[in-house]
């Protein structure tokens, strides 16, 4: 089978063929369709979690069951699947004894514990498999695997609730499909992005209203709405996050699922008074991926993609990381 790996930190992509592995008990051998290439892929690609090398990335894999290994009994060869950053974990630490599978103490994520989808087959625990909706094809199914079950569970397990505003501070990779959660949500949506060129497609999506913070200020805006009850920080830069702090309803929540090494600035006064708060949220498992899924499915949330074959993956990941992908780029197989 061809495969597309790193071989040492922060090289090119090689491609290769290798035997196609075997699933040992409790795995499941995937046949993969479609791969997204999210951001969150350079961290295979420096070794940032300590992965080995070589290795292949990819969290956001569309395929089919092709076999199963020993004492695997939920899943069957010809099964729609996906595998998403949620890539296994051990039922046996604290967070897992409690059911928070998410929060494994040595929880596995595909691409960096073991081969992720940049390939035509791969290997992973039978857990970290979620079902995928006849309705959704391979390709848009793929995105949603990352991207959408982090937004849509960010928004679910929030204070939000039908009826609240909510920002969704970026228009991009993650908050293209923010936006459409919150609106098929029931939620009053507005959209915050650096200039006004993004506002036809933000309103186009679902937004109410949109806020440009270019030109103006962001906490001031959202209280002239009625202050928000959730921010989702979508973005990478804590720089943009910190002025939406204003603009919070009392006890409201900005909740962080826009990756950064930097810190964000909290003052305490800027959360003390409305007992507002800062809020991380990890994406979810499999299981909260089959939610995710099945909600795009029935409410008609897809995400915006690009395709390319696998053996342009260099391509696709460079653009990816240079930010002129718009919005997600997706891997194919064929």
């Amino acid at each position: 089978m061809k495969i597309a790996r790193i071989p040492a930190a922060n090289a090119k992509f090689e491609i290769t063929d290798v035997e196609i592995p075997e699933p040992g008990p409790g795995q499941v051998r995937v046949k993969v369709h479609a791969c997204g290439v999210c951001h969150s892929d350079s961290i295979t690609v420096m070794g940032a979690m300590g992965n080995s090398f070589p290795r292949a990335p990819g969290h956001e894999v569309a395929g089919v069951v092709d076999t199963v290994g020993e004492g695997v009994t939920t899943w069957r060869p010809g099964d729609r699947v996906g595998v998403g950053w949620f890539g296994g974990c051990d039922f046996t630490c604290e967070p897992c004894r409690r059911g928070d599978f998410i929060s494994c103490e040595n929880g596995q994520v595909p691409g960096i514990a073991y081969d992720g989808g940049y390939a035509e087959y791969m290997v992973a625990p039978a857990e970290a498999l979620a079902r995928i909706p006849d309705d959704l094809s391979d390709v848009e199914a793929g995105p949603l695997l990352c991207a959408g079950i982090t937004t849509f569970n960010a928004l679910r397990e929030s204070v939000a609730r039908p009826g609240d505003l909510v920002a969704i501070l970026g228009v991009g990779g993650l908050g293209h499909l923010g936006i459409q959660y919150a609106a098929k949500m029931g939620m009053e949506v507005v959209a915050i992005a650096r200039g006004a060129d993004k506002e036809p497609l933000a309103k186009e999506l679902g937004a109410h209203h949109y806020v440009d913070s270019k030109a103006s200020d962001v906490a001031a805006e959202l209280k002239k709405l009625g202050g928000a009850k959730v921010v989702l920080a979508t973005v990478t830069a804590p720089d943009a996050m910190t002025p939406a702090l204003g603009g919070l309803k009392p006890r409201g929540q900005l909740v962080v699922v826009g990756v950064s090494p930097d810190p964000i600035q909290v003052p305490p006064l800027a959360i003390i008074p409305g007992s507002t708060s800062v809020q991380g949220h990890a994406s979810g498992t499999s299981q909260d991926s089959e939610d995710t899924l099945r909600f795009s499915a029935l409410t008609g949330v897809r995400p915006m993609i690009e395709t390319v074959p696998l053996a342009d993956v260099q391509a696709a990941y460079d653009k990816m990381m240079s930010g002129a992908a718009r919005f997600r780029m997706v891997l194919t197989m064929d």
